[in-house]
C-alpha cells in the first residue's frame, strides 16, 4: 500500500540530492552536481540499459526519478526547481573568441 509520509520523505530526499560522480557530478557542475531531478531523461535511461543504476539508496533514487521522468510527470519537480531557481543549466557556455 501507498505511504504518504514515506512518499513525502522520498521526494524531499529527491529535492536535496546531487549526483555525486559522472559527467553530471561536482567536478563538471560544482560544488555538489546536479540536482538528480534536473538529470536529462536519456542519462538516467542510459544507466537502464547499460549495466542499471547504480546500487544503494542513490540507485533507488535515481529509479524513482527515471520512472517519474518516462511516465512524462516531470513538473512533479516544479517546486524544486522554483525553490532553486529554476532548471539547472547543462549546456557549457562557450566562450566567445576575442577579435
Amino acid at each position: 500500500m501507498f505511504d504518504p509520509e514515506e512518499f513525502a520523505e522520498t521526494m524531499a530526499e529527491i529535492g536535496r540530492t546531487c549526483m555525486p560522480f559522472g559527467k553530471y557530478g561536482p567536478k563538471d557542475y560544482p560544488p555538489s552536481g546536479v540536482p538528480i531531478y534536473d538529470l536529462p531523461f536519456e542519462y538516467l535511461e542510459w544507466f537502464q540499459y547499460n549495466g542499471g543504476l547504480p546500487g544503494g539508496h542513490l540507485g533507488e533514487l535515481l529509479e524513482i526519478v527515471y520512472h517519474i521522468k518516462r511516465d512524462g510527470s516531470d513538473e512533479v519537480f516544479a517546486p524544486f526547481r522554483s525553490r532553486s531557481g529554476g532548471r539547472t543549466r547543462l549546456r557549457k557556455k562557450i566562450k566567445k573568441p576575442e577579435l
